[in-house]
């Protein structure tokens, strides 16, 4: 079989995308992999295609359920056999798949990684032609990263224990150097060939939207009313904080779904399935929802308080524009957030994890945490921060709320210098104090820790009596972010000051800030947006709006018929390059992006008739 008539065939495209044909040569070179591809980069295709040109079956270790229906029924509706086994299946039906596998039946299995150890399974693989073992979400292997699962542990002693090992295949979409490297020791790749296509993702608009409790509804009202076209996530840090959100995008006329880990298994399942067959256009959800989900189609990501870590922010985010179409990924930030995540990591139970273990994940969780407050508070281009984080220079910003605003240097060499002199007298006591209480200080409180620790003989007490509290933890984190000042990464992240803060107090540097100078345009589209001017990697920058809605309204029609989600037919690229291309005939079909052969048996002739009815209409 030739590797690009398949590519065209079954995934219907005519090209390779940055790193594929490389992981696919790999793992049909009998080579180990591991691939860092953001979402939306085609990960799937890397070993989707070797798996359907080595002889025997691949087995897919997959975290999720939601992940495994997803891709096995993609797999189907392009004419593969594939199948899933999971904990959803009745005990006949986990027999026959099973049964079916073992004579040969499918090309690809996919697997929870829990399911590994089960006696069934062991027998069935102990006897089965074997070729390749991927592995999905492979950083969920690494007490470093942001999705751990002790259930990963083990996939290295299931393979070890294999007749014969096959090729090993393992996909992230996010991991840091040490993630990596932890990667590649846990499953014991064998001298791995790693590919790693880049981070970014310039089909997605970043922005942040600072708005304290009282006015985050506002905000989330008005973004609701922007992107009121479109599917989207609506992410929440806790189950009540859900449910309010729910009830408040449901006041505001929007067809709504929600999902956290409170609900009962049937009552998440459906919000699962009404979001993505469309019959719901928002899905309001704690982190519990969404990785492995494969909707191609959302088209806006909102995280209504902040995550924990740039990890987690960037691959919730990243679930917006899997097909490469312009969307929006928008963080409402306060600082009372940084409260909740800190609550959670303190609470952390770390299953699998000596007290040694668990104290050091704390500790690096809390360093993230860190750097996603920078991320919210920070002036320069958002796109620019994510992707240094994870090693990776940006050179073109195509889209971020910062690039896109206007700015002006405020100087704040006043307030910036009681700050750090408020920090250097209670070194020179040998003290110090997280945020709260420096603020508390500034601000003269009377509070008893204050009096008890004759705090209140301080040069600096109430030296910022007129400041608001917001204001001032505002400048707390800039000057941490400037390097005036520096935050611990322990949990009670005392504030110190630095070289450069001691340089600044005595030289009375002038400190100045990038500030936005019109605060109003946070809650309009920015002029020159992502969602207008970026086109989808795979569609035409010129494609007809009309017959774009029309061709939708038909998928959607052929996904209700079929039962099945619309984006299985077609995604919204491959709906944009046909309404750009306008198909006639069936040669002319097989041009569109994401149509094979087995797309246009199946669904040719009614978009090509729904395209000669427009084109007679015009």
């Amino acid at each position: 079989m030739d590797k690009y008539k398949i590519l065209k065939d079954i995934f219907g495209h005519s090209d390779f995308r940055k790193g594929q044909e490389e992981a696919v040569n790999c793992l049909l070179d009998g080579k180990d992999l591991l691939a860092v591809m953001p979402t939306g980069a085609g990960k799937s295709v890397c070993y989707q295609l070797p798996a359907l040109m080595l002889k025997g079956i691949t087995i897919v270790i997959s975290p999720l359920i939601s992940l495994m229906k997803d891709q096995s029924m993609s797999l189907t509706q392009n004419g593969v056999s594939a199948a899933f086994i999971n904990s959803s299946l009745s005990p006949y039906e986990y027999g026959m798949t099973l049964k079916l596998a073992k004579n040969g039946f499918y090309k690809i299995l996919f697997v929870a990684p829990e399911r590994l150890e089960s006696d069934s399974f062991l027998n069935f693989a102990f006897n089965a032609d074997i070729s390749m073992i991927t592995i999905d979400e492979a950083h969920c292997v690494s007490q470093w990263g942001q999705d751990f699962r002790p259930s990963y542990l083990r996939i290295a002693d299931f393979i070890k224990a294999l007749p014969k090992r096959p090729v090993i295949g393992a996909f992230t979409a996010t991991a840091t150097d040490k993630v990596r490297e932890d990667i590649k020791e846990k499953l014991e790749l064998t001298a791995p060939m790693e590919i790693i296509t880049g981070f970014d993702r310039p089909n997605l608009f970043f922005e942040v939207i600072k708005a304290d409790p009282k006015t985050k509804p506002l905000a989330l009202k008005k973004l609701l009313e922007r992107f009121s076209d479109r599917s989207g996530i609506i992410y929440c840090s806790t189950r009540k904080q859900t449910e309010q959100v729910f009830t408040f995008c449901s006041e505001q006329g929007v067809e709504t779904v929600m999902y956290h880990a409170g609900l009962p298994d049937q009552v998440r399942l459906k919000s699962q399935e009404d979001f993505i067959y469309d019959r719901a256009k928002v899905m309001v959800a704690t982190n519990a929802f969404g990785m492995g989900i494969d909707k191609s189609n959302v088209g806006f990501v909102i995280h209504y308080s902040m995550p924990k870590s740039p990890e987690a922010y960037y691959q919730e985010a990243g679930r917006a524009g899997r097909d490469g179409t312009a969307a929006d990924c928008v963080l409402l930030y306060s600082g009372a957030d940084i409260n909740t995540a800190l609550y959670f990591i303190d609470n952390m139970t770390g299953e699998g994890l000596t007290p040694s273990q668990l104290a050091a994940v704390k500790k690096q969780e809390r360093k993230r945490l860190n750097a996603m407050v920078e991320y919210c508070t920070s002036s320069e281009c958002l796109r620019k921060y994510l992707l240094r984080y994870f090693g990776e220079e940006c050179e073109n910003c195509t889209g971020c709320s910062n690039c896109n605003g206007e700015f002006r240097n405020e100087d704040i060499t006043d307030p910036a210098q009681r700050i750090i002199s408020c920090v250097y007298r209670l070194r020179e006591r040998r003290q110090s104090f997280g945020s709260a209480m420096i603020c508390n200080i500034l601000k003269g409180s009377r509070n008893q820790r204050i009096s008890e620790g004759k705090l209140n003989t301080l040069s600096t007490f109430g030296i910022m009596r007129d400041y608001d509290k917001k204001r001032i933890n505002e400048l707390i984190d800039l000057l941490v972010k400037e390097g005036y000042l520096k935050r611990t990464d322990d949990e009670y992240r005392m504030i110190y000051i630095t070289e450069k803060g001691h340089r600044a107090i005595k030289d009375r540097e002038r400190i100045t800030a990038r500030v936005l100078i019109k605060k109003e345009t946070l809650f309009e589209p920015f002029k020159g947006s992502v969602m207008v001017n970026v086109s989808s990697a795979y569609a035409s920058d010129e494609y007809d709006p009309e017959l774009f809605k029309i061709l939708k309204e038909l998928r959607f029609s052929i996904a209700k018929r079929r039962g099945l989600p619309a984006y299985m037919i077609f995604s919204n690229a491959s709906l944009e390059d046909m309404a750009a291309k306008k198909p006639l005939t069936s040669q002319d079909f097989l041009t569109v992006n994401g149509v094979g052969e087995m797309k246009l048996s199946q669904y040719g002739n009614e978009f090509i008739a729904a395209v000669k009815a427009y084109i007679d209409q015009k």
